[in-house]
């Protein structure tokens, strides 16, 4: 790596650390020409998924743009800041797992639901009823049928990873 200083190609790594969340490694250098020292950090390039709209266009994956998402369906519910953090993690960390460079939209708003259902049933119902064109009473009820059901009455803990 080039020395920042003197702009030399010839600087040795003295020591190198991973920090603490294991992500990123740190490295000290030092300039064999001009012997400054400097700290570089290393760590991976990964690639969120674009996101194939239904219409057929594509956008970049925005992490705000879910954020939004949820705190429409979340609007004045008793639900922590960091539940949302937690969920959005979860649904990141399972897109980049995916390893694919496209992923349809429906994937994103499937996710979404799954977190939601887990996390606050009236935000899981807002937001179905956007994301599914609810056209009717019968479409809510439909839904909250859904939530009745046993399989869906085990609690698990919001901060836990799938």
């Amino acid at each position: 790596m080039k020395c920042p200083f003197c702009g030399d190609a010839d600087t040795q790594v003295i020591d190198s650390r991973v920090n603490d969340e294991g992500d990123s490694i740190r490295r000290r250098r030092k300039c064999g020409v001009c012997d400054k020292r400097f700290t570089t950090y290393e760590t991976a390039e990964l690639h969120m998924p674009q996101v194939v709209k239904t219409n057929g266009t594509r956008e970049e994956f925005s992490r705000d743009k879910l954020r939004l998402s949820f705190s429409r369906a979340l609007h004045k519910r008793p639900v922590p800041t960091e539940y949302v953090d937690h969920a959005l993690d979860r649904i990141s960390q399972k897109l980049l797992s995916l390893g694919e460079r496209e992923i349809p939209a429906r994937t994103l708003g499937e996710s979404v639901m799954h977190e939601l259902k887990l996390m606050d049933k009236v935000a899981y119902i807002r937001f179905a009823s956007v994301y599914r064109s609810f056209s009717d009473v019968d479409d809510f009820n439909d839904v909250i049928r859904d939530l009745d059901k046993p399989s869906n009455t085990v609690k698990r803990r919001l901060t836990d990873a799938d």
